[in-house]
């Protein structure tokens, strides 16, 4: 009975219910083997060998397949069909005959599916082939490639660039890509520019709009009106000339259905349409593709089996009609660069169960599936046609023209199942125009300028990124979602409403690489590697040649860097970053000159968290700072300078807020050689000291509050904000160690709070710890709690007496007398102690167990005494 080793158990139990009994299915959880992350995993001196580590958590994997073929003499790999699903196999047979489980005539085959379907995986098991050589040395090459960079390259960022924590072959490339993005639209500059729109109505009333594209007989540019006045001299010249339609132009056009999806498609329109993550995207996906509801879902090709179309259009005729199946297939060409990765399309592996028929209730498969269904019919279904008409108006001296556009879907054909989402919004000219002929006289009803912008680029989505480093020729299918998610998991890019914005860490690390590393954050570079590999892949190039010919240059690259100090990297990075981080001012002045001291210089600083910021070079003399980036007009008007922020004034005395060494506090008055420790206070953590107000600032200096004298002490008792929150304490003074401390519930109650409330807190804080760790006196033994069983006590406290059961403390109400309290008064004051508290309230005792009757045992007969 031959072991079939696939990479995931929900895999395997799919794949058993095919083969049944006569095969033994076991998962290997993903790679088995891995290079250890220490110095000599890979080594440059001696041809590039690499030790390979099986992981802690894969042994018992292994040791489980390994224990089957003590039993079963016969090894399948049917591991996923590409460059990784090779490698996992590759390791697999190393690790095994490394245990010595696989006997010299242990016939060991490779199969693969691109479907787990009954059929796929049984007409898979009739071709068995060996592991590909090729595939694995494409393997080993990158793993080798993205091991030399990542440790070599990382502890060179961690010496030179503090809190930078490691960079990649191909994620610094990608964080090259949105860093250059964000300073394209941090230089881009708006220009204002002009439209003019006309709503117009036909001789029978009919409304439409056209937009002015002829002023002055001259056709207009997009900024030819270049402000508001242009745009009213435009508006007169339309209102004041008649208007005829001059031209009705009508044109048949198709549309023809998007090709099926590959990987980074599919990753792009899940984006699009449902804003679901690469990382996401591929986890449902491959949910989908172990249940056997879809191809597999890591491949740069196109094309669909022949089974597959037929079944397709079938699917297509049955639900929408002959009329919506094309004469012919359609055939998509396959724009895959390399044969391993040139699987099927991501299809249906049954095209005539849609995502209601399958019942999903995962929501992402569900809809991930719904997705893959309708777009895979699409790409099968007739053209859309369509009938575009132009309509040109104008004035009879030729001095004003205007046009309007529209189209009319004469047959929806493919629309009816599937569109294919846009990344930007642009105006398509697809609304319908009413019935307009040529000579017909336009009423004027209403003439508009509209003002617009330019608009900088947009950030990236994970989608456009996926599109831009497909476009490129950097990462590949496997590998788009672990490149994305990565470079956000180091902190290097942060999404918001999903758009990709780099942060400090991320521009200074390319910052560093671009200045250092250059070659190896070149798009071309990148590109061209990756071809190597495929080339390696298809068994055109020996993966040797290619780490030999990387590591040299690349080598000799780190070692150029190992002189650097730290302040000349950052000087460095001062300098590129110069143009965002210090741009011209409006007067001409040094935009680097400190505009604290007046005399230091700005620069880039790094904090030992990895977060940048600018600060002065008369450090500590000057302690001036500012977040990292353009300095920003509002934010430094708002900003707390070293000399602390003037709140306003109060009762002569300027209240001030600083940022100090423990964090932000507010102060009355100066300090001087007569008062040299001013009335301060801290400012509480919710508050946002730069928008701290004069009145809040005075509030915070009554601080500490005095409430009053404890009733049955005379001890005063007072209001504070302290490290951990509002409190109150009981006490001569605040400064006194000793006493008793209870916090508030909010700030606010800080100047709020009454004598019977603080009584009744403080009462409560004494009976939970039992009077500091003295023994508390027991009043009265009220016996085991009814419901939950431990003891029930009255016990007398500091501030009064209370109830007492576990950890459990509930204050009596004054009226009640000690003596007096019930076991069922008692134990509803815990109960709703308990529940205040958020302690684990009573429960009810589970019944004990009724003990099994023993058997009895025989009597064991003497022996009969012989005579």
């Amino acid at each position: 009975m031959p072991v079939v080793v696939v990479e995931s158990p929900a895999k395997a139990k799919t794949i058993n219910k095919y083969l049944g009994s006569d095969y033994t299915v076991l998962a290997s959880y993903g790679h088995v083997r891995d290079l250890p992350p220490k110095d000599g995993s890979v080594d440059p001196e001696h041809d590039f060998d690499m030790k390979w580590e099986v992981a802690s958590d894969s042994k018992k994997h292994v040791k489980a397949i390994a224990d089957a073929l003590k039993d079963d003499n016969a090894l399948i790999l049917a591991t996923d069909p590409d460059r990784e699903g090779e490698a996992i196999s590759w390791h697999l047979e190393e690790a095994l005959r490394n245990r010595k489980a696989l006997k010299k005539d242990t016939p060991v085959s490779r199969v693969v599916f691109n479907a787990i379907t009954q059929a796929a995986v049984t007409e898979a098991m009739k071709n068995p082939r060996q592991v590909d050589g090729d595939l694995v040395e494409a393997y080993l090459a990158r793993r080798a490639l993205d091991y030399l960079v990542g440790f070599n390259l990382s502890p060179v960022l961690w010496r030179k660039l503090p809190g930078a924590k490691s960079a990649g072959r191909v994620q610094s490339v990608c964080l090259r890509l949105i860093v250059e993005r964000e300073m394209e639209i941090e230089a881009f500059r708006a220009r204002e520019y002009w439209s003019v729109t006309a709503l117009l109505a036909t001789p029978r009333g009919q409304e439409f709009e056209a937009r002015l594209t002829v002023l002055g007989g001259k056709k207009l540019d997009r900024y030819d009106i270049a402000d508001a006045t242009a745009a009213e001299l435009a508006v007169q010249a339309v209102t004041s000339r008649d208007l005829s339609v001059q031209s009705v132009e009508a044109r048949p056009a198709t549309r023809n259905p998007s090709p099926p999806f590959m990987t980074s498609t599919l990753q792009q329109e899940a984006s699009r349409k449902f804003g679901m993550g690469a990382r996401q995207t591929m986890q449902a996906a491959q949910r989908l593709y172990e249940a056997g509801h879809i191809t597999y879902m890591r491949t740069d090709g196109i094309d669909m089996a022949p089974e597959a179309v037929e079944a397709c259009r079938a699917a297509i005729a049955g639900r929408y009609g002959k009329d919506y199946v094309p004469g012919q297939a359609r055939v998509y060409k396959n724009k895959a660069k390399n044969a391993q990765e040139a699987h099927e399309c991501i299809r249906p592996t049954d095209m005539a169960a849609d995502a209601e028929a399958l019942r999903l209730t995962e929501p992402d498969q569900k809809k991930l599936y719904d997705l893959i269904w309708k777009r895979t019919l699409a790409c099968q279904m007739e053209s859309a046609r369509l009938e575009r008409t132009t309509v040109d108006i104008g004035s009879r001296d030729g001095q004003v023209g205007l046009r309007a556009t529209g189209q009319v879907v004469l047959f929806d054909g493919f629309l009816r199942v599937y569109e294919e989402g846009r990344d930007d919004v642009v105006d398509d000219d697809d609304k319908r125009l009413p019935q307009i002929s040529q000579g017909d006289a336009m009423d004027k009803r209403k003439v508009t300028p509209d003002q617009h912008f330019t608009q900088p680029p947009p950030r990236y989505t994970e989608a456009t990124l996926v599109k831009r480093m497909e476009e490129l020729g950097i990462g590949r299918p496997s590998t788009y979602a672990s490149i994305v998610t990565t470079i956000q998991d180091r902190g290097y890019v942060r999404k918001d409403k999903n758009r990709l914005i780099p942060e400090d860490k991320g521009r200074l690390v390319t910052a560093f690489l671009e200045n250092y590393f250059r070659k190896y954050v070149e798009y071309d570079f990148t590109a061209d590697l990756e071809e190597e590999l495929d080339d390696v892949s298809a068994g055109d190039r020996d993966y040797k040649d290619v780490l030999g010919r990387f590591w040299r240059d690349f080598s000799a690259a780190i070692a150029e860097t190992s002189e650097l100090r730290i302040t000349e990297v950052l000087e460095k990075i001062n300098e590129v970053l110069e143009p965002h981080l210090f741009p011209p001012t409006e007067d001409g002045s040094d935009p680097r000159l400190c505009p604290h001291c007046g005399a230091g210089r700005l620069s880039m600083r790094t904090a030992r968290s990895g977060g940048a910021f600018i600060g002065c070079s008369n450090y500590p003399e000057c302690r001036y700072t500012r977040p990292f980036g353009p300095p920003d007009a509002e934010a430094e008007a708002s900003a707390i300078p070293p000399e602390g922020k003037l709140l306003g004034v109060d009762d002569g005395d300027e209240i001030r807020v600083f940022k100090g060494r423990f964090g932000p506090y507010v102060q009355r008055g100066e300090v001087t050689e007569e008062n040299k420790k001013p009335p301060r206070q801290s400012v509480p953590k919710d508050w946002v000291p730069e928008d701290l107000t004069l009145e809040q600032g005075v509030m915070l200096l009554t601080l500490p509050r005095l409430i009053g004298q404890h009733p049955e002490d005379g001890v005063s008792v007072w209001a504070n904000i302290g490290r951990y929150g509002p409190y109150i304490k009981h006490a001569e003074s605040t400064s006194d160690r000793g006493g008793t401390n209870a916090n508030l519930d909010g700030i606010d109650e800080v100047w709020t709070v009454g004598m019977n409330r603080a009584v009744q807190l403080l009462a409560e804080k004494v009976a939970s710890r039992g009077g500091r760790g003295r023994q508390a006196k027991v009043l009265k033994e009220l016996g085991e709690h009814p419901d939950a069983g431990g003891a029930v006590s009255v016990m007398e406290g500091k501030y009064g007496p209370y109830v007492k059961w576990e950890k459990v403390n509930a204050t009596l109400p004054k009226e009640t007398d000690p003596e007096t309290v019930t076991m069922e008064q008692a134990v509803d004051l815990i109960a709703e102690r308990a529940a205040k508290s958020g302690k684990k309230a009573p429960k009810k005792k589970a019944a004990p167990k009724k003990k099994a009757t023993a058997r009895k045992t025989p009597a064991k007969k003497a022996p009969a005494k012989k005579d």
